[in-house]
């Protein structure tokens, strides 16, 4: 019999092996599709089931496509100091919480979600050198975060930040200021999806009444808002093409049914005499139907002026340019590239896809210009909990560029601005190089002029440019 207290290895083991159980079924189908082995077409068996069925494969989500382009084009490659010199503190602060890939959870969770955070606070295996707890920065989901602003300077005040515990059941949240901390867990064991807000559903925790105190010097929890219109709350990237997307998934089913018909056409009959039972208990009469449509059945009928015959198949064309209409609407208003859904375009050019591409461009800078702040105030926490003394609010965030230009375009700008002076640091930076490359770039370059230089001769032999003319030869 194996041991059930809650953290030791019997328990581990059932509690993994049941979630590795839970996980292969889905693993399975996904597989089945990657090896193109999905599950074969049936035909309708209860009527309501397959309905649902049919209706499930009319979706088609263009939603996960309009934010999925805009995460696409948002990168943030590190924070320079206020000189524009890559800070060698805030590098290693981003290395060590893997912000390369982290800062893609916050962004695509802000596209989709309308909004996400970064917590940061102290690592709890890490120091620095001075001693102090290195800073853990956590992207963080809006389920389960939320912050209030001052009304009068529109400053975040207050935050908090709750999960549920799935190893022992409880919830827990905490309650941030820019000085302290509260504690906070649920009277109850509770669902993780569904924590109880009742006030006798959570219990303090802390210690101490006064809260845990902090000398960050600011909310740790550092919101990322999707371009919020002044006075109104953020909507995701998509919110203004909901009704599109309805309207594109009922067209994809009307088509869908049209098609079916197509495959199925409806048949019908007449000359023939049904027979009729009348049911001994309720007193209705109900018609019998020995026609029953099916790939090897074969219809009769012993009426004399019997015929069948059958409903002619629907033109799909107008069904298509609905959807390709409708779909072009919602590129449109959600500002994302037209090419993202071809159709008819074949073989355009470089400068047509830099056209098709301007107003995206300009929406991913709007959210760099936001998201730009936000980690300026990360950088300025994770300082504060090292005990450095660094206001990076007055720093750099610099972004991979958003337009896509293609390798020979960008050699040659950058040839055009190394000829009119450009230092190789300011090109490497609008060539999307990390603060790190750069530093590497440069110095690369410095070495190798500095090699060249030491190669060349002390006194160098004369040349048709430098030869002395007659008189100064003969000291005349």
């Amino acid at each position: 019999m194996l041991d059930q207290e809650v953290d030791s290895p019997d328990w581990w083991l059932l509690r993994l092996g049941r979630k590795l159980r839970k996980r292969n079924g889905q693993l399975d189908e996904w597989w089945r599709y990657y090896r193109g082995k999905p599950d074969l077409p049936e035909l309708p068996r209860n009527v309501e089931q397959a309905f649902i069925d049919f209706q499930r494969k009319a979706r088609t989500n263009f939603c996960g496509l309009i934010a999925g382009a805009t995460v696409h084009r948002l990168l943030a490659l590190g924070v320079t100091g206020p000189d524009g010199e890559p800070d060698e503190l805030a590098a290693r602060w981003w290395q060590a919480n893997r912000l390369d890939s982290r800062q893609k959870l916050v962004w695509r969770v802000a596209m989709t979600q309308s909004v996400g955070y970064m917590l940061v606070g102290p690592h709890p295996t890490r120091t620095e050198a001075n001693g102090r707890p290195s800073p853990l920065i956590t992207p963080e989901h809006p389920r389960e975060c939320i912050v209030e602003c001052d009304p009068e300077t529109g400053e975040p005040y207050v935050g908090l930040k709750t999960f549920h515990n799935e190893i022992d059941g409880y919830g827990y949240a905490r309650v941030l200021y820019d000085d302290r901390s509260f504690p906070y867990r649920t009277t109850e064991v509770c669902g993780a999806r569904r924590l109880p807000w009742g006030p006798d559903s959570w219990e303090y925790i802390g210690e101490s009444d006064e809260g845990e105190p902090h000398d960050l010097g600011g909310l740790p929890l550092v919101e990322f808002p999707r371009m919020p219109d002044l006075g109104e709350e953020p909507e995701p990237e998509f919110a203004g093409v909901l009704d599109i997307q309805d309207r594109v998934n009922m067209g994809i089913l009307n088509r869908m049914a049209a098609s079916r018909n197509s495959g199925f056409p409806q048949k019908w009959i007449k000359g023939h005499k049904f027979a009729k039972r009348k049911d001994p208990v309720t007193g209705l009469v109900t018609v019998e139907q020995p026609f029953v449509p099916g790939p090897s059945v074969v219809w009769a009928s012993e009426g004399e002026n019997a015929q069948f015959g059958q409903l002619a198949a629907s033109d799909l064309s107008g069904f298509m340019k609905e959807h390709e209409s409708d779909v072009r609407d919602m590129l449109i208003l959600s500002q994302t590239p037209a090419y993202y859904y071809a159709g008819d375009l074949i073989n355009i050019s470089a400068d047509t896809v830099s056209a098709l591409d301007l107003l995206h461009v300009a929406k991913v800078r709007e959210h760099i210009a936001s998201f730009g702040e936000g980690l300026e105030d990360v950088m300025s926490l994770a300082a504060a909990q090292a005990g450095v003394p660094e206001d990076y609010t007055d720093a750099t965030v610099r972004w991979t560029n958003p337009q896509y230009l293609s390798p020979a375009v960008q050699a040659d700008a950058a040839t055009k601005l190394a000829s009119i002076g450009y230092p190789l640091d300011v090109i490497a930076e609008d060539l999307g190089e990390s603060p790190q490359r750069v530093r590497r770039i440069t110095a690369g370059a410095a070495a190798e002029k500095l090699l060249a230089a030491s190669l060349l001769p002390a006194n160098p032999a004369p040349t048709a440019g430098n030869q002395p003319d007659d008189e100064e030869a003969t000291g005349g």
